[in-house]
């Protein structure tokens, strides 16, 4: 009886571990990234940069690392090419970059636009740029920097409607945005400056990054 009533415990003990193991690790990889932008939790300033990997247009990786930046970076981020807003923005700072390279900064754009199609999916005005744009399109820059989010199935839903399939765009199935932001960071991979909004219509006008480029240098 002790026998048999041991081993009918060990069955019900290894399906239990098996399915608490499935559920933690499923836990795991989800943590960390909201479902509501006005829940997103940005690094803030005096905070270490993270490392991260995005790629440039033909694919090859760039590795941020914040232990070994020769020049301040100023670091922006924006949806992707296919949001009229993200390309008013980048349209609003052509002025301003060539000032920030001019003050020794080097000047980043995140994009969760897969590698191929960055630049091609600019809208027509903004298509001259000579921009620095990655692509963030697995997140892991955004994730990092605590901005990433999950949007409701209904808002994909309803971008895939007016033609925006966020699967094809960013090439990934995670359905995540980053809530657009800037972030300044000097050489030694301190952040001195963090904006961001959770109401993507909303984007920080050039004047005001340069006036915390200028204020980071002084």
């Amino acid at each position: 009886m002790t026998n048999k009533g041991g081993v009918q415990v060990k069955r019900l003990i290894y399906p239990c571990v098996a399915v608490y193991g499935i559920l933690f690790f499923a836990s795991v990889v989800g943590m960390g990234v909201p479902d509501d932008a006005n829940d997103i939790e940005p690094l803030t300033v005096g905070q270490s940069a993270p490392r991260f990997t995005a790629h440039h247009t033909d694919g090859r990786p760039y590795v941020f690392d914040p232990g070994t930046l020769e020049k301040p970076v100023v670091l922006i981020t924006y949806r992707g090419g296919w949001c009229p807003y993200c390309n008013m923005h980048l349209k609003e700072l052509r002025d301003a970059e060539p000032r920030l390279l001019e003050m020794g900064l080097e000047v980043i754009f995140l994009s969760t636009d897969r590698p191929e199609i960055l630049y091609a999916s600019l809208f027509d005005w903004v298509s001259d740029i000579n921009y620095t744009l990655l692509s963030d399109s697995k997140m892991d820059a955004s994730k990092a920097l605590g901005i990433a989010f999950r949007m409701e199935e209904s808002e994909y839903e309803r971008l895939k409607s007016l033609g925006i399939d966020m699967e094809k765009t960013t090439g990934e199935t995670h359905h995540m945005l980053p809530g657009p932001a800037v972030f300044i960071i000097d050489t030694g991979g301190v952040i001195r400056f963090v904006y961001t909004n959770p109401d993507y219509k909303i984007r920080l006008e050039a004047g005001r990054i340069l006036a915390a480029a200028q204020d980071m240098i002084d």
